[in-house]
């Protein structure tokens, strides 16, 4: 790993699902289908006529282009078209022709994502879920309540994105397919000149005979092609020529970039729209109707007319009322009835069960005052009009301001998903070097390898490598490290990146879905839909409240009904115009709507969603709800030293010899032995041995090979060069190897580890012949940031594969107090494993492969620097920067989530804990305080937003440390 960071940036941070065991498709010549092998095992097959007997029953069925079996073997293997028949279907036959089918592949698995309309809290999410887990085919569903998307993983030989959209509908949401595939890049292109569908084939069949194009779909009335291909194998420009090269004779094809609208800020714009105009609607009618029931009355003689009899006691008031009403109940309000009606479909409650179960109470009870009213000479009674149309506006009013609020909190994903600039300048050169010729073009027809220009505050379009000038570059976008960062030939820059001052040439190297951008925002939204734990409580709790809440409302008003019709407390409770009755219902409806959980199912999600994304823009990538939750205990914090407290970049300072050995030939053999790892201090073994080589003899470009070459893991290599054995390594390997170390050798060890460097012993046939000196400079902010972790109450640890006098020296230099020195990669994660039997929660950060069984079994994995890809997969969380500051950003950030969730625990929960016994009038005959139905849905209302509102303020984090300089 380059001490830049960015050397891990070479392989993708996300990497495609291994679900492929089928193998790999070709193209059908005739047919033009694709077509795929299927092996497996059969038991029960006797002699040849047994296996006839299978060959005969697949060969029948359509699909099939061929199958052989083996009696010898047991085996089958079956050539068929997916399109035409599955893979299951295959294995069903053979069954039903009375033989066993073993070892059977898994079957493809696919992944799509999909938006879901129309989700109000967790119940909602855990219906999609649920309906999802119960289609056929669908392996895995993860439901992001806050993200309003599902992530699917499903056998496309069973299923399609088609059947699991149906399936989202048919539980009451709507749903739009956003993408299929697994990481492939997807590009969109409009067509002229194609007129008919013959056309239109012949323009599908040339692009999927491409290799590196995985699907291709038509629009044909927007005479739009989307193609998935693999970005390594084929690019966008290749697309256009293979389209324009189908068009012959008079039909001339043209393909032209095309950008769709972004489906999810549509939808929100449209979701945003909708409730807005939902609310104005529902206020046109629920003010006057405030007016006229609570504010023209209390307004003699003003409001004198309103008392005016229609027809027997049925007065003009109630008449208009109902009215106007009428509409927001069932116009307006259309929304709360067909949710609770695919609510109750699945056997399940929400929040739309329960205004409707409210406002229809409000409203039918209304009804009967009305027609009481005009068919009695004496009765009078109180309506409730104004109840149910104020409730729905306060509740449509509270919806508007919380999807206005969500759509604030993937601010910062949308940030980074805008960085990419939208054109490039692409070069031509010959095969000297110079410039041929230069145009600009959309990023988005930028292929690898291709050369591209960026000239002074532009910002670089995709990943790629300097191959001329040199420049600053700044990564803060990135990175989130405001310094710019110099760049010259060689160098590797980013997409999303501005170049600050020189112009420089890059080669592309990874293009669409690869880019770091890509599969930082690709983490991000996968991060974004994964569950915290913390969130089963508010699972959990969802599951049964609504039940609850309904048993309470009732049980509320049976406990104010029974008293006031047996006379048990005084008429005065009973406000003017109404009886016992109404006084109960009111208070039953208030019950129903101000104990709603919507808030509770938002409480979680939108603080991780804001989280996850802030930071992202600050470098630190954490890989879902539940490493940002266990990050927060962290009490133990164990660190690598090479390329982790230091810099990762040692260099030799001192060789020496202790034999008769020249120095030609002991750094020949020391090279030949050394070149094949991949260790940092190999390397820079190597490259100090290679200039010794230069300065002591003649120019060497060729080295002896070596033989039985072996890795000690933790201690260094051997091997046979010649005929002669050479070990290099640690004292440890020689030890193993019973190679006696000398006084001359171990005083020489002593003195350098003193210095806190390392040595690497040489032996040659059994004696030491030399050694090296190597030193790996501290990182300048690792004592500070040891020191802050001791201020946060968290303890540092080291555990390193270098001898005990160079690790205690390192740590001494930081303030680390414990060590563990000469470990091996698996003894590392025994250190882990050792450290949490005492009940600690251990975080380990290390940069390279030999980290990554540690951090594995780490509580937190926290790969730093982006290092390996190895280290990235293995870490929960992935620093870009390689700097230590971000360790404690990343438990700082966690810390602050975590709390920021129980603060929205409590703003979800304190409306209904606080809320219920009010609404249900406890203080009513002490204070006379009461929570008429509309307060109660404001209150509703203010709990969602308070929640967003809650997350929202999570964008204002600061980090705790900042290096400078």
């Amino acid at each position: 790993m380059g001490a830049d960071g960015k050397e891990g940036l070479k392989t993708p941070l996300l990497q495609q699902p291994n679900g492929v065991a089928i193998t790999i498709p070709q193209t059908n010549a005739d047919g033009g289908k694709k077509v795929r092998t299927l092996t497996f095992k059969v038991g029960g097959i006797t002699c040849a006529s047994c296996a006839t007997s299978i060959e005969t029953a697949v060969g029948r069925l359509d699909g099939i282009q061929s199958i052989m079996v083996s009696p010898l073997q047991g085996q089958a293997v079956v050539k068929f078209v997916p399109e035409l028949i599955s893979a299951l279907k295959i294995k069903e036959t053979v069954e039903d022709a009375g033989f066993e089918v073993n070892e059977f592949p898994e079957q493809d698995i696919a992944v799509c994502r999909i938006r879901i309309k129309g989700m109000a809290c967790t119940s909602c999410s855990e219906s999609v879920e649920r309906a999802l887990l119960m289609a056929d085919g669908v392996k895995k569903a993860v439901v992001g309540l806050a993200l309003e998307e599902a992530k699917v993983h499903y056998d496309p030989n069973l299923t399609n994105t088609s059947s699991i959209v149906e399936a989202i509908e048919d539980s009451g949401f709507g749903a739009d397919l956003i993408s299929s595939g697994c990481d492939s890049s997807k590009i969109h292109f409009k067509l002229e000149g194609i007129n008919s569908m013959d056309q239109w084939n012949e323009v599908k069949l040339s692009l999927e005979s491409l290799e590196g194009v995985n699907q291709v779909e038509m629009d044909f009335q927007g005479n739009i092609v989307t193609i998935s291909y693999e970005a390594d194998t084929i690019g966008p420009r290749t697309l256009i020529q293979c389209i324009e090269e189908a068009g012959h004779g008079t039909n001339a094809y043209h393909a032209s970039l095309y950008t769709p609208p972004r489906g999810r800020e549509t939808e929100r714009e449209h979701e945003i729209q909708m409730y807005k105009n939902l609310f104005l609607y529902s206020c046109l009618f629920s003010i006057p109707i405030f007016v006229f029931s609570m504010v023209l009355p209390m307004l003699p003689p003003y409001g004198n007319w309103l008392d005016y009899k229609v027809l027997n006691m049925l007065t003009v008031g109630v008449l208009l009322r109902w009215i106007l009403c009428t509409p927001v109940q069932f116009i307006i309000g259309r929304r709360f009835y067909v949710g609770s009606y695919h609510a109750l479909r699945r056997k399940s409650a929400n929040m739309d069960v329960l205004v409707a179960l409210g406002t229809n109470a409000a409203y039918f009870y209304s009804i009967y005052i009305m027609i009481k009213a005009l068919t009695s000479y004496s009765f009078e009674g109180q309506d409730f009009f104004e109840t149910s149309a104020m409730l729905i506006s306060f509740i449509l009013l509270g919806k508007y301001l919380e999807v206005l609020a969500k759509g604030k909190t993937s601010d910062a994903l949308a940030k980074l998903t805008d960085l990419a600039p939208e054109s490039a300048h692409l070069l031509t050169l010959d095969g000297a070097g110079n410039i041929i010729s230069e145009i600009e073009m959309s990023t988005q027809l930028i292929q690898k390898d291709d050369i591209l220009k960026i000239v002074p505050g532009a910002k670089v379009p995709v990943d790629g490598v300097v191959i001329n000038g040199q420049s600053h570059v700044n990564e803060s976008m990135i990175t989130g490290e405001a310094r710019p960062v110099a760049k010259k030939i060689g160098d590797k820059v980013i997409g999303g990146t501005v170049n600050e001052n020189g112009c420089i040439l890059i080669k592309a190297t990874h293009v669409g879905s690869e880019t770091a951008l890509s599969q930082i925002v690709q983490l991000v939204e996968a991060a974004q839909l994964a569950r915290a734990p913390v969130q089963k409580l508010a699972d959990q709790i969802s599951r049964f409240f609504v039940p609850t809440v309904v048993v309470a409302a009732f049980v509320t008003w049976l406990a104010w009904f029974i008293p006031g019709a047996l006379g048990l407390y005084s008429k005065r409770w009973i406000p003017e115009g109404m009886d016992e009755f109404e006084l109960a219902l009111q208070f039953g409806i208030s019950v129903l709507v101000v104990a709603c959980p919507c808030a509770l199912g938002l409480a979680t999600p939108t603080a991780v969603m804001v989280a996850t994304g802030k930071g992202a823009s600050q470098g630190v990538l954490i890989k879902g709800g539940s490493a940002l939750e266990k990050a927060h205990k962290i009490k133990m914090v164990v660190f690598d030293k090479t390329g982790t407290l230091t810099v990762g970049k040692p260099s030799v300072v001192s060789a020496v010899l202790f034999s008769e050995f020249s120095m030609e030939e002991f750094c020949d053999l020391t090279i030949a032995t050394e070149v094949n790892s991949e260790h940092p201090i190999a390397k820079a073994v190597v490259e100090h041995a290679k200039s010794l080589r230069k300065k002591f003899g003649t120019e060497n470009g060729h080295f002896p090979d070596v033989e039985d070459f072996e890795v000690h893991l933790g201690a260094g290599v051997s091997g046979k060069v010649g005929d002669r054995r050479v070990l290099v390594g640690n004292k440890r390997l020689m030890s193993a190897s019973n190679v006696p170390v000398g006084n001359e050798v171990d005083k020489y060890i002593y003195e350098n580890e003193q210095l806190a460097r390392t040595c690497v012993l040489v032996a040659i046939d059994g004696r030491v012949a030399g050694a090296f000196a190597v030193t790996d400079p501290v990182k300048p902010e690792a004592a500070r940031v040891i020191s802050f972790l001791h201020s946060m109450k968290i303890a540092s640890v080291m555990v390193t594969g270098d001898n005990w006098a160079t690790a205690n020296a390192i740590a001494k230099e930081v303030g680390i107090e414990t060590v563990f020195a000469e470990t091996d990669p698996l003894g590392k994660a025994d250190k882990i494993r050792e450290l949490q039997l005492r009940g600690t929660s251990v975080a380990m950060v290390g940069d390279g492969i030999n980290d990554s069984p540690a951090l594995v079994a780490a509580d937190v994995g926290l790969a730093i620097g982006a290092g390996t890809d190895v280290a990235i997969e293995a870490a929960d969380i992935v620093l870009i920067k390689n700097n230590l500051e971000d360790v404690i950003t990343a438990i700082d950030l966690s810390r602050k989530t975590i709390s920021r969730i129980r603060l929205n625990y409590v703003w979800a929960l304190g409306y209904n804990i606080l809320g219920m016994p009010v609404a249900a009038g406890v203080l009513y005959p002490f204070t006379g305080i009461r929570l008429p139905p509309w307060l109660a849905g404001a209150c509703m209302a203010a709990s969602s937003i308070s929640v967003v509102s809650s997350s929202l303020l999570l964008q204002s984090y600061k980090k705790p440390l900042r290096i400078q300089g």
